[in-house]
């Protein structure tokens, strides 16, 4: 009866019903749904541009805008260095950083108030600095005005829209009106007001109130809203699910850095300097810094030593000469075995399993196998009796675990191990795929970090490939997905 009598005088924007009835918008919404099914109100909608302050813009119309608190600072002190503003004005109980400060010189410069010169802020003019100030305080005063939903001159406005304190937004306004029916009903005094209640409850019948109030109907055929709590993304959640599996059978987890030095992601691998996954093309070089260190001067000298003539181990090396200086050079790791290696260094021999679950990153065409940014599985098994069929019997117990099927093994090549095999899963749109590569560590990988009693079993598998097979998917793009109505849709299938 309220907002009914509220529109009476005709068409009023929802807000100006909430003001009127001393109520919130949203509060009003239920009963103008319940009044428009009735065919009482008509619910129109209007789109409208509103100016509204940004973050910065409430900001500053709660304090003072950026050449306020500099001129603060100047008439203070006269003159000072730029580099000292943001602390004498801390010291004034205006905190500002250095970009306010930037902002502040710029503005009151612009008005002749400042001169800038060899990095010291001077007062040029008093006049200058006044007729900045008095522009400030009016902007301040426009910010204000727009928090409490005022307009203000369109002037004003687009000087706040280029400071980046106030945007235009889009809002919509709903306006209600009267149909020729309520005002029919109003003015026969055919409407009564009613409590309504969506619930009967034992109150109700007890005390007879239930014969006072409407009932509200309850439509059996309209679906409820959809929730969306929140969840983990389905490809995080299969990499933790991984991770368990790998703790679960005796495996810590490695971590290392995603910016790599070649040696480690290369050269400590038995990786010659002029392989060509070596070149700009398979490899992100970082621009600055280029360059990093290694600490160890042995180790350096000992992976040369493998590189040039094999370093006592049988092998004759690749019979070049070694270059330090490219080693020293920083990439983004293209390879997890890079973690490998520097666990393999610290650790030494002994008997211990590790894997790396993290991203590496190549120069690749986005397809829906390749990404340029993925992730990857690797491990080492080491141990004084391990041997190749260790590496397969992981293989094979890993793929059963995943429920990835039979595994097909095939002889293959890699530069830092030997035997070395690949294995191939079957997708069930893609056909046979290789997800797990792996081999022995050659010696000239182990023994130049200082390993001389045991064997090292080392795998790199493509967990990417993996997560498209037990999640269902055939485009690697569809796992990094950031779309929230694909990710709320997809339905993995039941985990293994």
């Amino acid at each position: 009866m309220a907002i009914l009598k509220a529109c009476s005088r005709g068409a009023r924007s929802v807000e100006e019903v909430a003001a009127a009835l001393g109520l919130r918008r949203e509060d009003l919404m239920r009963d103008l749904e319940e009044l428009r099914a009735r065919g009482l109100v008509r619910v129109e909608r209007s789109y409208v541009e509103r100016v509204e302050p940004t973050d910065d813009g409430l900001r500053y119309a709660r304090s003072l805008l950026p050449e306020e608190k500099v001129a603060r600072v100047v008439e203070r002190w006269g003159e000072v260095r730029v580099e000292e503003i943001p602390r004498l004005a801390s010291g004034l109980g205006l905190p500002m950083d250095k970009a306010e400060v930037d902002v502040g010189i710029m503005h009151l410069a612009r008005h002749g108030a400042l001169t800038l010169q060899e990095g010291v802020a001077r007062l040029k003019s008093r006049e200058a600095l006044d007729r900045a100030l008095r522009e400030a305080e009016g902007l301040r005063a426009a910010l204000e005005g727009l928090a409490r939903g005022e307009r203000v001159p369109s002037e004003i406005a687009e000087v706040l829209r280029r400071r980046k304190l106030a945007a235009v937004r889009r809002v919509t306004v709903l306006y209600v009106s009267l149909t020729d029916e309520a005002r029919a009903l109003l003015s026969s005094g055919g409407i009564a007001s009613r409590p309504v209640v969506t619930a009967l409850t034992p109150e109700l019948i007890v005390s007879g109130r239930w014969k006072e109030v409407e009932f509200k109907e309850y439509d059996l055929s309209v679906p409820p809203p959809r929730l969306y709590p929140g969840r983990k993304h389905p490809y995080l959640e299969f990499l933790d699910e991984v991770r368990g599996i790998l703790t679960s059978m005796g495996f810590e987890e490695m971590k290392g850095p995603y910016v790599e030095l070649e040696f480690w992601n290369f050269d400590a691998l038995f990786q010659a300097q002029d392989h060509p996954a070596r070149e700009i093309h398979d490899t992100f070089y970082l621009a600055y810094p280029s360059r990093g260190r290694v600490g160890d001067a042995g180790l350096l000298a000992r992976i040369a030593e493998a590189h040039e003539s094999g370093g006592g181990t049988g092998s004759l090396g690749w019979r070049y000469r070694w270059d330090p200086s490219r080693a020293l050079r920083l990439i983004l790791r293209t390879q997890t075995t890079a973690v490998s290696a520097r666990t393999l260094y610290a650790r030494g021999d002994g008997e211990y399993r590790c894997f790396a679950l993290s991203r590496v990153f190549r120069p690749e065409n986005l397809d829906a196998k390749h990404s340029m940014e993925f992730y990857q599985l690797e491990g080492i098994i080491v141990g004084r009796s391990v041997t190749l069929r260790n590496l397969i019997g992981f293989f094979e117990e890993l793929a059963r675990v995943l429920r990835l099927g039979p595994v097909r093994i095939k002889p293959a090549y890699f530069p830092f191990t030997e035997p070395s095999v690949e294995g191939f899963i079957r997708h069930p749109k893609l056909g046979w795929i290789e997800v797990f590569p792996g081999g022995m560590f050659r010696p000239e990988v182990v023994r130049p970090l200082g390993l001389r009693e045991c064997n090292v079993a080392a795998w790199g598998i493509g967990i990417d490939r993996i997560a498209m097979t037990v999640l269902g998917v055939d485009d690697i793009r569809l796992l990094f997905s950031q779309d929230l109505e694909f990710l709320r849709n997809w339905r993995p299938p039941l985990r293994w």
